[in-house]
């Protein structure tokens, strides 16, 4: 099991190339990935998300890349000539319409936006790749095992609140086995204190009995709990995604709980369904941060 945050940093040097590849995550119902890179590194966005895909399943999850090359091999220094004409045609014509100098220094035309611009050369693209690559798979490691560690301690409180369901479960289940008893005795006596006599009609008694065993019976609700429950103790044991799973597995033993606690007239088994809905809502905001 894997939480949904986390955070993983990786730093990757190759000669005058320098790598820093930063990954943070929080909880999302799916896989909402932003990748935030230099911009002459945009040609790489869908690669890293897809790299960042076929490991992590769901979060929200924000990549931050920074490259820093400081040596000259595979950069292309580009000046733009007829932009630098341009400008000093504009200075030009503004130093006559002011009387100002039209002395123009080389330095100055050079500090002008995108006078000179540096390209990566083609042949270079995949080397980065290759070695961007590598930073961010160590990175990615590190984000994992951030998210290991983290639903690990999720798996384990889960692991005790589920415990104490299966215990209040079968609570329920014993106080649950003299309730129709308890009615037959009750009904009876309270049917002589009404019509003031010891004779009860038996036939009409028991068809009492059968309306209020279907209205009141919670064996069905019991095992399908008991079953969710176990289902949900095998999904925790499972080394892949199972969130959207879990939370709805936990719907459903929320769904049975509820028709419990509407059925039983026993104080005793009321208390209990409070103590199961409690560690239920304990369990399904912890879920929430399951992948």
């Amino acid at each position: 099991m894997k939480s949904m945050t986390g955070f993983g940093r990786a730093k990757l040097e190759k000669q005058t190339r320098e790598y820093l590849v930063e990954i943070r995550s929080v909880n999302h119902k799916y896989a909402d990935i932003t990748v935030k890179t230099p911009r002459n590194l945009l040609y790489l966005e869908d690669k890293v998300r897809k790299m960042v895909l076929s490991r992590v399943a769901r979060g929200k999850i924000e990549i931050f890349i920074s490259y820093s090359n400081y040596g000259i091999e595979g950069k292309n220094v580009v000046f733009n000539k007829e932009l630098a004409k341009e400008y000093i045609e504009q200075l030009v014509e503004l130093a006559e319409e002011t009387n100002l100098s039209k002395e123009i220094c080389l330095s100055e035309i050079a500090r002008m936006p995108d006078i000179f611009n540096v390209q990566i050369q083609e042949d270079s693209l995949e080397l980065i790749w290759s070695e961007l690559s590598e930073c961010l798979e160590n990175a990615l490691d590190n984000f994992i095992e951030m998210r290991s560690i983290e639903g690990l301690r999720i798996e384990q409180d889960l692991l005790k609140r589920l415990q104490k369901i299966e215990e209040n479960v079968e609570k329920i289940s014993l106080a649950s086995t003299g309730l129709v008893q308890e009615y037959v005795v009750k009904l009876e006596e309270r049917i002589k204190e009404i019509l003031k006599t010891d004779v009860v009609d038996q036939t009409r008694l028991a068809q009492e009995v059968v309306i209020y065993s279907d209205k009141s019976s919670i064996e069905e609700e019991l095992t399908r709990l008991k079953s969710h429950t176990k289902q949900l103790e095998d999904l925790l044991k499972l080394d892949i995604p199972s969130g959207k799973k879990i939370d709805f597995l936990v719907q459903e033993m929320n769904r049975e709980i509820n028709t419990i606690g509407s059925k039983s007239a026993s104080l005793e088994i009321t208390n209990l369904v409070v103590e199961l809905k409690t560690e239920l809502e304990d369990i399904r905001e912890q879920i929430q941060n399951i992948e």
